[in-house]
């Protein structure tokens, strides 16, 4: 079995795939009796065998359904992001903050963090959940940051090491009908981060992308509503419906697809950095690089970003998540030197006191 990284391979003793609460419980109390572990699955979008096992894998995409109310959703672990969205849209709300990929599960990446491009507002995915359904020890509680909060705490961004989540209620806000996406080319990584720090924009973002005259930085700011005026220095914009917007990928993955890049391994590189010092790492890490070890369909992000209290993501303050998204294709680098590309790159983040997101391709 691998997952999206398609880098590590491991074989479970047995896989789950529990329908219910109450299954998810006697699947953990089994393994438990029998000294196996235990690792909770969604769509297996992890890069470096998180999702994996050599005990039970449990597959939670039979736990679906989502109730959208007022102000909060509950959604199901195995329910995805699009399927959310399905469920608020019509009330006119949406979650504060959303994964670019709408098709990765609830529970996955509430258990990894979840960053998105509004997370310098709103903070993660992590940040934005009410209370949490967890099997823990074996049997179903909940918890929130008042009943239970220190397993609360381990399970946001624990990678399922602390117990399976297998509901989430959602916090909620209101939702536009349309968006203003504007591109701002920059200088370089300090003209990124100074415009995403300055721009008054409800989704911020930024790409690297190669060129014959070296990379060049591109910022994303995304305002919601009508009437509202492009950043300064904008070069473009289009208008799109807000679900077009959110579901933006899908073209892009649809094509991914058909000519086999999205069944490649994904050596992904990612680390949190301190905001201080996040355009030396970039601007180092570039000047070591070439396109050849990015991949034909490799994607470098950069993202500043505000996270609350989430410890388990060990990343402090307003930290900056530098993304170098690898693809091995054939041709281009090979998949032990984009490993080794990644491991220098998180020796680059620690000297300067950043750390890794959990989810990445980096061998520690």
């Amino acid at each position: 079995m691998r997952d999206f990284g398609g880098i590590v391979e491991r074989s479970p003793v047995r896989v789950v795939r529990p329908g219910s609460v109450r299954e998810v419980a006697d699947a953990v109390r089994e393994a438990d009796a029998q000294g196996v572990d235990v690792v909770p699955r969604g769509s297996g979008h992890s890069t470096f065998g998180q999702s994996l096992t050599a005990g039970v894998s449990l597959d939670l995409r039979g736990l679906t359904g989502v109730e959208a109310g007022a102000r909060q959703a509950a959604a199901a672990a195995g329910a995805s992001w699009r399927d959310v969205l399905a469920a608020t849209l019509p009330h006119g709300l949406t979650p504060p903050v959303l994964t670019d990929y709408l098709d990765v599960t609830v529970g996955g990446t509430i258990s990894a963090g979840g960053v998105g491009g509004t997370s310098h507002v709103h903070g993660t995915q992590a940040d934005n959940v009410l209370a949490l359904d967890v099997v823990a020890g074996g049997e179903p509680v909940t918890c929130s940051p008042a009943a239970r909060p220190d397993l609360f705490d381990a399970v946001r961004g624990g990678l399922g090491r602390h117990g399976v989540i297998t509901g989430a209620t959602l916090r909620l806000v209101p939702a536009p009908e349309r968006v203003l996406c504007c591109t701002i080319p920059c200088r370089d990584a300090e003209d990124v981060l100074r415009v995403q720090r300055e721009v008054r924009a409800d989704d911020v973002s930024a790409q690297v992308k190669p060129s014959e005259d070296g990379w060049v930085f591109e910022a994303k700011a995304v305002l919601y509503g009508d009437g509202r005026e492009p950043p300064p220095g904008t070069a473009e914009t289009e208008e799109l419906p807000y679900i077009d917007f959110c579901d933006r990928m899908r073209p892009d993955v649809e094509e991914l697809i058909a000519l086999g890049e999205w069944a490649r391994p994904h050596p992904w590189g990612m680390v949190f950095l301190p905001a201080s010092r996040a355009a030396a790492v970039i601007e180092s890490t570039l000047a070591a690089m070439t396109p050849d070890g990015l991949g034909l369909s490799g994607v470098i992000l950069i993202k500043a970003l505000r996270i609350g209290h989430v410890p388990m993501l060990n990343a402090l303050g307003d930290p900056v998540l530098f993304s170098v998204l690898r693809t091995a294709s054939p041709g281009h680098a090979s998949v032990p030197e984009m490993l080794a590309a990644n491991r220098a790159l998180l020796d680059r983040a620690r000297a300067v006191g950043g750390t890794p997101y959990g989810v990445g391709s980096i061998p520690v």
